[in-house]
């Protein structure tokens, strides 16, 4: 039977088991025999990771062919506009093409745990948080849509990946799915 792992990875670790270069790795924090990340989250954003063993279910889960939707919360410079919001959810020209229609809303500020280091604060300039849903998956995306609307990214954290939730896995916890 294959084997599914629910991973919260904290910000700046590598979402792979080893670094040349010696930074925090999934083998930090993963003792788990034998399961490779199912796609990645980059080394400055945090949250759901999945990792098995089953090379099937790998490629269905990272595949974009598969649409399977990822949802990040998202921590803005800015307050966006309506305007802003329905470029977002409409799709974002980028210099690899536009990107598809995403679930687009604005969410209270969630409950999270404090990342370390803190986001840069600034006291004139506010910030928001946004919930994306992607069925894509490309380099630094999110990143690069709320920068093309104005509104660059502060805070990244992946929340869900499917029907899989990071639930209540604190940084750095894992669990079977």
């Amino acid at each position: 039977m294959s084997r599914l792992i629910l991973f919260n990875k904290p910000f700046l670790v590598l979402c792979q088991f080893t670094d040349p270069s010696g930074r925090p790795t999934l083998a930090d924090y993963l003792t788990a025999a034998d399961v490779y990340p199912a796609g990645r989250l980059d080394y400055d954003s945090e949250g759901l990771v999945l990792l098995t063993d089953d090379g099937g279910l790998q490629h269905r889960i990272s595949d974009p062919q598969h649409k399977l939707p990822k949802t990040y919360w998202v921590q803005v410079e800015g307050i966006p506009t309506e305007s802003a919001l329905a470029q977002l959810s409409k799709g974002v020209s980028l210099k690899d093409g536009l990107t598809r229609p995403a679930r687009v809303e604005r969410i209270p500020e969630p409950n999270l745990w404090a990342r370390n280091p803190p986001i840069r604060y600034r006291a004139n300039l506010p910030t928001a948080w946004v919930a994306i849903t992607l069925s894509e998956g490309r380099k630094r995306q999110v990143r690069r849509m709320t920068a093309a609307v104005g509104y660059p990214t502060l805070r990244l954290v992946r929340v869900s990946i499917g029907s899989w939730e990071l639930g209540s896995l604190r940084p750095g916890e894992w669990r079977d799915g």
